[in-house]
């Protein structure tokens, strides 16, 4: 076992100082998967990438008796919680109470979306392909949690589908399919979203 993976059951037990020891050698790698995410991000983002991770680790160690099996599975808790971050930044930067409002994309665009991280619009604002792609991805996640996940690594993370793969324990073949059908379905859902 890696020391990640002691440090990890010993906060499992209970261990308030090992998240103290756990950080240092986790906080390149959240920093470089939080300046992936963020690459594409607006020039006027709020949102930087320290800021993300500091949020993100509060969200994983911060929580009464976090579990964690392995490193993977922190990795993937991670990247969890970055996302539902980064949706919360942009639905609250989105809301009318902050002078947000909708604005009509092209669908080509919100599809694209898919396999690339979401590119801000001309003037800066994230458009609405962003939460119709979290609304779809959640439902995706709720009638077959393995494509959702797979979905989640190579968007939020980052990873290649090899290393995707290689993450969630499953052959590069099943990868491949899977990317393939996830790929469509999300398609399809975001497709009936946008209008």
């Amino acid at each position: 076992m890696s020391d990640v993976t002691h440090i990890l059951a010993a906060i499992e037990q209970g261990d308030h100082n090992a998240a103290d020891q756990l950080l240092p050698l986790v906080y390149e790698e959240l920093r470089k998967l939080a300046g992936h995410r963020m690459a594409n991000e607006a020039a006027g983002q709020t949102l930087q990438p320290t800021a993300l991770v500091h949020e993100a680790w509060m969200r994983l160690v911060g929580r009464e008796n976090p579990k964690f099996e392995n490193r993977a599975h922190f990795f993937a808790a991670a990247a969890e919680a970055m996302r539902r971050i980064l949706i919360e930044n942009v639905r609250r930067r989105a809301a009318l109470c902050h002078g947000g409002g909708r604005l009509q994309v092209d669908l080509d665009d919100a599809l694209s979306a898919i396999a690339s991280p979401i590119a801000p619009t001309a003037d800066g604002r994230e458009t609405d392909e962003l939460i119709a792609l979290d609304a779809a991805l959640t439902r995706l996640e709720a009638t077959d949690p393995p494509k959702a996940q797979l979905v989640k690594l190579r968007y939020f993370v980052g990873l290649s589908l090899e290393e995707a793969a290689d993450a969630l324990g499953i052959s590069r073949a099943t990868a491949y399919r899977h990317w393939a059908y996830a790929r469509a379905w999300l398609r399809d859902q975001v497709r009936a979203e946008i209008p």
